[in-house]
């Protein structure tokens, strides 16, 4: 990791510690002993990342108390993240991760690694002392659905390092009461407004319900919520504790995010970078981009990038003018997604990832901290840190598995021009030649439509094989049989041609296989089964593999069906198994969602995306665009051959 730089006197970390004296202190003391003398904590290395403490005991406490949920480290020596993600047990039981090492793990033989940056960002934001950074006015908003959060918040309150008002959103009459009750004394809290609100919006309809308008008489304003997470046989608030340590909770974080709003103001929204045990894709649209064409229309918001950042969790603090649009419209509960909601795919999911484009189209910027670096940044490509994979990293993180399950397009192989319409398109072409469409487009939207046409009449149960739509296609133009059959071969060849191999996963395939793992591939497609052979074989896929094809089993990855299947498979077998593929939807969060192991890779739009480069468009108001395809798709294709960066 890069050293910070130098921060001002003015914001350095005073502790707060936990343990000042008495039976808990000499047991910290104790720790910080073998933890010091293993090499594993070095107090001044901390301190140069995560600032400065009153002693070297304090700082070795901030340590232990972040460790179980945030991505800090000790030293150079010990990678925290790495530790827990490879030794989930440990992480899901809440243990800290260092004392683990040094009691259980090392001598259990269990792998720890140094600490290493799995993004550094390009730009570094320093808070500078300014003379009014507590005179602003601070309107702090908690939605409270669980009584326990009560005490949570209460704690930062107590500690918070100037005077805010305090609206509070209660599930329930007695928590309303505790909270008056616990809040009202509190020196820190110059207003306290609680409301009782129906489960209805979770944390966002409450808040835009009772306080929206007012929170715009405010200079900046934090939203946080109680959450919980109920898995593995325990409840689970890492990821809670994570954005409320460096939202609320942490002095140093708090106070310089403060400084850096009232220095600059241009600065619309903050939050934590996103919390580091959530999946490489959480920063995706996933299924909320339908969700979202009403703020898109309403405010004239960009829905064109797949990854965007957000506040994952809806907790941040912004300025009220910054989301002034959202604020000021006015909400009643009716306007709310009633529950039980989704896990993911509604209004209120897309609202989430909307917060950060609202901000930028009204000319601010957001900004944000990331913990392991100890750096406040405005740098937005810590979205795709997770997608910083080396092939030989990708290589041994697959060959754990016995099943290596793989998507075949823009995963095995790839289009030249980056368009699987062109194909259809370059048919058009031909038929347009001969009189029989009045253009190409034309025949692309007839050929799409019709191929929609048999997917609606079948209630999008089963799918469609590329046979049934040019039998259709048959009777919509007209045509024989035997000409229907001569344009579908017409239409893969004009595919096939463009068909190019992503090379380094195909090696990829190739290595697993001659270790003796079982291969499988897994398509959504309407080509047949024997046509997706073909493709593979192009593309010089040699090793023995089983083939799964939705227009052959009626069976489809972004339906789910498919995994369903797959698990059960996997299930008889008892063999271990992951997936491998570019759509986020189909190939990760659906997936998972069946309890299947998955490696998310970058499509290679997003690739593209990712590396800041121009923005294109293959597509002109949804037609194809051939001068842009031909300019554009060979680059953004050969750009994304291999899936991650750091090839």
């Amino acid at each position: 990791m890069r050293r910070l730089l130098k921060r001002t006197a003015s914001v350095l970390h005073r502790a707060t510690p936990l343990t000042r004296k008495g039976r808990e202190y000499r047991r910290l003391k104790r720790l910080y002993r073998l933890a010091t003398h293993a090499g594993v904590f070095d107090p001044v290395w901390y301190q140069q990342y995560y600032g400065q403490f009153e002693n070297d005991i304090y700082a070795f406490e901030d340590y232990l108390q972040k460790a179980p949920f945030a991505n800090v480290n000790p030293s150079s020596r010990f990678d925290t993240e790495h530790y827990l993600r490879t030794h989930l047990d440990i992480y899901h039981s809440g243990a800290n991760p260092l004392l683990h090492y040094l009691y259980h793990g090392r001598m259990e033989g269990r792998a720890a690694q140094e600490a290493k940056p799995r993004w550094i960002p390009s730009r570094v934001m320093v808070a500078n002392e300014t003379t009014s950074w507590q005179q602003q006015r601070i309107a702090v908003c908690l939605h409270i659905y669980y009584p326990d959060f009560i005490e949570k918040f209460l704690s930062c309150l107590k500690h918070f390092p100037c005077q805010v008002d305090v609206f509070v959103t209660c599930a329930s009459e007695q928590i309303c009461r505790d909270v008056k009750r616990r809040y009202s004394g509190l020196r820190r809290v110059a207003k306290l407004q609680t409301v009782t609100v129906p489960n209805c919006g979770r944390n966002f309809g409450p808040l835009l319900v009772e306080f929206g308008e007012e929170l715009l008489k405010y200079d900046l304003m934090c939203h946080l919520h109680s959450k919980k997470s109920l898995y593995s046989g325990r409840e689970q608030t890492q990821w809670f504790d994570y954005l409320n340590q460096f939202l609320f909770k942490d002095l140093h974080v708090v106070s310089c995010l403060l400084r850096l709003f009232d220095e600059h103001p241009t600065l619309g929204i903050y939050y934590p970078t996103s919390f580091w045990m959530m999946p490489s894709w959480v920063n995706h649209w996933t299924c909320n981009k339908n969700f979202a064409q009403e703020f898109a229309d309403n405010w004239g918001i960009d829905l064109q990038d797949n990854f965007i950042s957000y506040p994952v969790g809806g907790m941040f603090w912004a300025r009220p003018q910054a989301l002034k649009p959202l604020l000021e419209r006015k909400f009643s509960y009716a306007d709310f997604p009633p529950e039980p909601l989704p896990n993911d795919g509604s209004w209120l999911h897309a609202l989430e990832r909307v917060l950060g484009l609202l901000v930028e189209k009204g000319g601010y910027k957001q900004f944000f901290y990331h913990p392991p670096a100890g750096h406040f940044t405005d740098d937005t490509s810590h979205i795709f840190a997770g997608y910083h994979k080396p092939p030989e990293q990708l290589f041994a993180e697959l060959r754990r598995f016995d099943i290596i399950s793989f998507d075949v397009f823009d995963t095995i192989l790839r289009r030249k021009f980056n368009e699987p319409d062109y194909a259809k398109y370059l048919l058009g072409c031909y038929l347009q030649e001969q009189g029989l469409m009045p253009s190409a487009q034309a025949f692309v939207s007839l050929r799409n439509e019709t191929e929609f046409a048999i997917r609606k009449a079948q209630n999008s149960t089963g799918d469609v094989c590329i046979s049934e739509v040019y039998a259709k296609l048959a009777k919509e133009m007209a045509l024989d049989s035997d000409h229907a059959q001569s344009l579908m071969d017409l239409e893969f060849d004009f595919d096939l041609q463009q068909i190019e191999a992503k090379r380094e996963m195909v090696d990829l395939v190739h290595k697993l296989a001659d270790l003796g793992k079982t291969i499988w591939f897994v398509s959504d497609t309407y080509y047949q089964q024997r046509q997706v052979e073909t493709l593979l074989r192009k593309v010089g896929v040699a090793a023995p593999y089983r083939l799964f094809v939705s227009s052959e089993m009626g069976l489809r990855k972004d339906r789910g069906d498919m995994w369903q299947h797959i698990k059960d498979n996997v299930s008889e077998l008892d063999m271990s198994f992951v997936h491998v593929g570019d759509n986020v939807r189909s190939d990760a969060q659906l997936c998972g969602d069946y309890g299947l192991t998955n490696l998310h890779i970058l499509h290679p739009n997003d690739k593209w995306q990712a590396a800041g480069m121009p923005t294109h468009c293959l597509r002109s108001q949804g037609e194809i665009d051939e001068a842009n395809i031909l300019k554009w798709g060979p680059l953004v294709s050969n750009f994304g051959r291999y899936p991650f960066f750091g090839d």
